[in-house]
């Protein structure tokens, strides 16, 4: 049976994965709608990693007999300046839940919670991959400045993102 406080700070995080999704599919929403496909398609691909993380962690707590609460989401924002300022925010938000996903660490760390502290790894692993996707993205487009063909290449190459659910579900049970 799994401690109550990392019950509740599970369902917390639950919450901001679904929310890093929701994020997500309103950037590619904005995307789509200035013709950038592949950046589109980028995000989307994102969208569908952050939901893969929220049912890791449902999982999770359903297999330590927790319950899983489902809160409301935030709206996300919904319209931005540039692709730079999207992947800023992108690098931002991973930021902000590398620190949630390391607070949940100290917290599994504290309450001596060895399984949960086991799938954390897995999670802070992630988060490092997923700093370095967006700031890599973000130097990119810095680079390019507002030069229109530079950003139309890196549409290109973010087409080219794919999603393999039979691939990712393995990498996470592990």
């Amino acid at each position: 049976m799994i401690k109550p406080v990392i019950e509740e700070a599970i369902n917390s995080q639950i919450n901001k994965e679904l929310y890093s999704a929701y994020l997500y599919l309103s950037m590619s929403a904005y995307f789509h709608g200035r013709n950038l496909e592949g950046f589109a398609n980028w995000m989307e691909v994102q969208t569908q990693e952050e939901m893969m993380h929220a049912k890791k962690f449902y999982d999770y707590l359903i297999s330590r007999g927790g319950k899983v609460k489902l809160m409301p989401i935030d709206g996300p924002k919904t319209t931005w300046d540039s692709p730079d300022q999207i992947f800023d925010e992108t690098y931002k938000h991973e930021q902000l839940v590398t620190e949630s996903i390391d607070k949940l660490m100290d917290l599994a760390v504290k309450e001596g919670d060895h399984a949960t502290q086991a799938i954390l790894q897995w999670y802070v692993t992630e988060q490092v991959e997923e700093e370095a996707n967006a700031s890599g993205i973000l130097e990119k487009l810095r680079l390019t400045g507002k030069d229109g063909s530079a950003i139309f290449l890196i549409d290109r190459e973010l087409a080219l993102r794919t999603f393999n659910m039979a691939a990712y579900q393995q990498q996470a049970a592990q």
